[in-house]
């Protein structure tokens, strides 16, 4: 028998763990996302990832693929801090050329070019746990540095009532479905656009003082689910879609011919919609994808899809390029590196 240890204040100081499992595994996701950190930070997001990138986003597969972990300190850390960085970058980063990506919870992206700053399915983490959610202090700074927000449908992993309030207190538009927040006094402030195929429309930005053309997509999640997927195109003349949580067979009517009407830059789509046959990739013709929606903590273990299914999924990059982010990473999107 060994002698019980005394109390150590400082986890990282403590040697043996025997008698505390949640205290053991959350030191050992500590130290694993500090590694994953350290990795993260000198092999940035690449077309043509080196070995030890991948080894560092499977280590967060395995350390989120354990049912409490949004409730480790380690992991609640790991995400506050990158979203807390990411949003210091969108608020100085000063985009000279092309446009700056950057992927933040779930299925959120911000895109900053030279003249405007897109959001996209903004939220705030998991409602209900404390250290999942991220503060409404630093949301306001993300919002207070982006121009338009696009929101692809009603689930609460993508549309945030609090969220949506803060842009129109701003006069800064809101796109959403029609289907969302009826019965709320902001629904008559947020834009319903029609959903229509293939059809260019334009969004006045008050606090920019231009348009911003857009497509609204007809998608949909399931059968029923109003999903709309939005294909934006910058002053600059860069085009981004962001599909939501488009999965709908009927939907390829229009998507298959997608690239026929448009030049599309860069493609966000939830990480399990391009694997059939690549056949939405092969719609859009896009120059690059980024996947998203990986290692959603709100969703049982099986269904938090991982970035290793992505290499299954996506495949051969030197067909289709894609770019694998973890969250508040960036990634620097420049045309002519994808011609």
């Amino acid at each position: 028998m060994t002698e019980q240890n005394p109390v150590i204040a400082d986890p990282d100081q403590k040697i043996e763990w025997w008698g505390d499992i949640d205290g053991f595994i959350n030191q050992q996701a500590k130290v694993t996302l500090g590694l994953v950190n350290d990795v993260l930070i000198t092999n940035p997001p690449i077309v043509v990832e080196p070995l030890i990138r991948k080894m560092a986003l499977l280590m967060i597969d395995n350390v989120l693929h354990e049912e409490k972990a949004a409730y480790r300190p380690a992991v609640q850390a790991f995400l506050q801090q990158r979203i807390k960085n990411a949003v210091e970058e969108i608020r100085t980063k000063d985009v000279k050329e092309g446009a700056v990506i950057w992927k933040l919870y779930n299925h959120s992206f911000v895109i900053k070019t030279k003249s405007v700053t897109i959001g996209f399915d903004i939220q705030r983490g998991i409602p209900g746990i404390e250290g999942f959610t991220l503060s409404k202090e630093l949301m306001q700074q993300l919002i207070d540095a982006v121009d338009v927000l696009f929101i692809s449908h009603y689930h609460n992993d993508h549309a945030d009532e609090w969220i949506t309030t803060q842009f129109l207190a701003q006069n800064k538009p809101v796109v959403s479905p029609p289907d969302l927040w009826t019965n709320l006094p902001i629904y008559a402030k947020v834009l319903h656009m029609e959903r229509k195929a293939h059809q260019v429309q334009e969004i006045f930005l008050p606090n920019k003082g231009f348009k911003l053309k857009i497509v609204n997509y007809p998608g949909h999640q399931g059968e029923s689910i109003l999903n709309n997927v939005y294909l934006v195109f910058s002053p600059e003349g860069i085009s981004f879609s962001h599909t939501g949580d488009q999965s709908n067979l009927e939907d390829f009517e229009w998507i298959d011919l997608v690239s026929e009407n448009f030049k599309v830059d860069v493609i966000m789509t939830n990480s399990w919609a391009v694997y059939p046959g690549q056949r939405l990739a092969k719609g859009f013709r896009q120059r690059l994808i980024i996947p998203g929606h990986e290692n959603e903590m709100a969703h049982t273990v099986d269904h938090r899809e991982p970035f290793w299914l992505n290499y299954q999924r996506l495949g051969d990059p030197k067909e289709f390029p894609w770019v694998q982010m973890a969250w508040g990473e960036k990634f620097h999107y420049l045309p002519n590196q994808f011609n």
